[in-house]
């Protein structure tokens, strides 16, 4: 009997010892790092337009592309030259006409109004805030080229389309980047769309993020495309959007995609109404 208390006494003591031997030592705590990420740089406004004078568009910020050959897609209509009826600022809105009748050998009339020759922009957000025509046959268009189109020629100078949006399919509002690699020509476009069913009632805010990593495509506060850098490539061919652009807003009337199922004689003048056209880099 004391062996055997003997030995329990001893075997208690030996798991008492070694307990005491390999206890862990509490750590201490160590307080969280805490990390702010860095202040996002502001935009700041570098060039406007809020068309409160009315009259012809201003002559310091906006040119006129001049005439009827089609611009490559078969349009029908006569770009005109400072004719109030085509483009004009009434009650705080640019407006840019389409209309049906005999000019220049041609049966519509339109405007198209850009800035080069006198502005352009390399990366920046890029937003203009418009309504839409309504109706088969109208495309309106708000979109940039690179400044070297004169020497480069298109697509290899770039095309950056904000905004556009074909009468027959009303509501759906496409975004595209065109290149040397990847344009409409080829099919290879990169293009997004989005429906925003009431384009031609509302005014709705187009805009575009350009960065020299990605290009995002906006309507009001929702991004519905992104075009990247890393995903196109980063050829001469495959990216053209590290130098300068200028902005055009126009409508065509019929053309290649703007007419795939004809023209509505019925439906005109149409017009597109801008409030603002807002510059920030």
């Amino acid at each position: 009997m004391q062996k055997v208390l003997l030995n329990t006494l001893l075997i208690a003591a030996l798991v008492a010892c070694k307990g005491a031997d390999s206890a862990t030592p509490t750590p201490t705590p160590v307080p969280p790092v805490c990390i702010t990420p860095p202040t996002p740089v502001p935009l700041k406004l570098v060039w406007a337009d809020e068309f409160d004078k009315a009259g012809l568009p201003d002559p310091t910020k906006w040119a006129y592309d001049i005439g009827g050959n089609g611009w490559g897609n078969n349009e029908l209509q006569f770009y005109t030259d400072r004719r109030p009826e085509n483009a004009r600022v009434e009650n705080g809105k640019l407006v840019i006409e389409a209309r049906k009748e005999d000019y220049q050998a041609r049966k519509y009339t339109s405007a198209r109004l850009l800035t080069r020759g006198k502005t352009t922009w390399k990366y920046g957000r890029i937003e203009v805030m418009a309504k839409l025509p309504k109706g088969v046959g109208t495309w309106p268009a708000i979109w940039m080229l690179g400044e070297n189109i004169g020497t480069a020629g298109w697509p290899k100078c770039g095309e950056l389309d904000i905004m556009e949006h074909v009468g027959y399919e009303e509501g759906v509002v496409h975004g595209t980047a065109h290149t040397e690699a990847y344009n409409h020509t080829k099919g290879t476009q990169k293009e997004g769309k989005v429906t925003i069913p009431n384009v031609t009632s509302e005014f709705h805010l187009y805009a575009i993020e350009w960065t020299d990593k990605a290009i995002n495509f906006f309507v009001d506060t929702q991004q519905f495309y992104s075009v990247q850098r890393s995903t196109l490539g980063g050829s001469e061919a495959q990216w053209l959007f590290d130098q300068p652009f200028f902005l055009i807003l126009n409508i065509a009337v019929g053309g290649n995609w703007g007419g795939l199922k004809g023209v509505d004689d019925s439906i005109w003048p149409q017009r597109m109404e801008v409030d603002y056209v807002r510059i920030y880099q």
